[in-house]
């Protein structure tokens, strides 16, 4: 004879229906979206992760890429990058009040901090972009070699980087004159320089207070400097001018670092520009009242929903690419 014994407490269980735990259509397909893209950006970090690790003797270090500040010369390692960071956060906490007012129904505050989020993120769109031409533009110059090595130039009187026009007053004068905007550009196995081989080698000759400095990392943490002798050396090796940084040379380093880069931040500023777009429409949506006639700012918290997986990526994507 078969017997069977219950034990315990029943619960209550979602029996089926079309709201599983108690959510809407409309979110959970939010939430199967932002899985599913949680996802390929765990494919994109996981690789950029790997290749960092196995080639960290000659990754460029981060500190001494992103240092530019729009309208500012000079040496601000990471503070531009960190301004950027604190403006998607600072945009995501205006969503939360946007949420919070749409559920008390108070369309005004809606409005404001709908406007303040659309706000924030057209600045990290734009700060994106000009963090992109200013990588792709470069400022220094580099001399990448035969084996696909990157050699930097220093000065050895300040230890800092010296750029290609630091020593251009060696070249000839009807080339001093000329500069990127306006002047004209060497083709260097389809690359365009503004300098050409032969130049930078005759002008790094001519200034003895310059030193190359290697991709390699020594057990400081630091780019391997070169005597003079040894700087000449290798400067043998040398198979074309670097200027900036594209999918195929990378005067910062390694190449890979840019194709990262690349990917990596424009997947993302994709998808923040596609988030700005949303907001937008949603939140003329808000003036029209369209919402208010609903009864419910559902959609707003699906918007923000979204805008916080956007903003939480971007806490990795910061913290891998230029904090590790």
């Amino acid at each position: 004879m078969d017997t069977t014994v219950t034990t315990g407490t029943e619960e209550s269980t979602w029996g089926g229906g079309n709201r599983p735990l108690n959510a809407s259509y409309g979110k959970m397909m939010m939430w199967f979206f932002i899985v599913s893209d949680a996802l390929t950006f765990s494919g994109f970090l996981v690789s950029y992760g790997f290749s960092r690790f196995k080639f960290i003797e000659t990754w460029p270090i981060a500190d001494e890429v992103f240092t530019h500040v729009p309208f500012f010369h000079g040496n601000y390692p990471m503070y531009y990058v960190a301004f950027m960071t604190f403006i998607l956060i600072m945009s995501s906490v205006t969503m939360v009040l946007a949420v919070d007012a749409g559920h008390k129904m108070m369309q005004k505050k809606v409005i404001l901090y709908m406007f303040l989020t659309i706000i924030g993120g057209a600045i990290f769109v734009g700060s994106q972009a000009w963090e992109w031409a200013t990588f792709i533009k470069g400022d220094f110059g580099a001399i990448e070699t035969k084996g696909g090595r990157i050699l930097q130039f220093v000065n050895a009187e300040t230890g800092e980087r010296a750029a290609l026009a630091d020593f251009s007053k060696t070249l000839p004068e009807d080339r001093i004159k000329h500069v990127k905007s306006e002047g004209v550009w060497f083709m260097q196995e389809g690359y365009k320089t503004s300098y050409s081989l032969n130049e930078v080698i005759e002008g790094f000759k001519a200034s003895p207070n310059i030193l190359i400095r290697t991709e390699t990392i020594n057990e400081h943490g630091e780019k391997t400097v070169l005597d003079r002798a040894g700087s000449l050396a290798k400067l043998a090796d040398a198979s074309q001018v670097v200027e900036g940084a594209n999918l195929i040379h990378n005067e910062y380093g390694s190449r890979l670092f840019a194709d990262f880069f690349f990917f990596i931040t424009g997947f993302h500023g994709f998808h923040v520009f596609s988030g700005v777009v949303i907001n937008i429409i949603i939140f003329f949506n808000i003036i029209l009242g369209t919402y208010e006639r609903r009864g419910h700012y559902e959609m707003v918290e699906k918007v923000g929903l979204y805008w916080h997986f956007v903003d939480l990526v971007w806490v990795f994507v910061f913290t891998f690419f230029y904090l590790v």
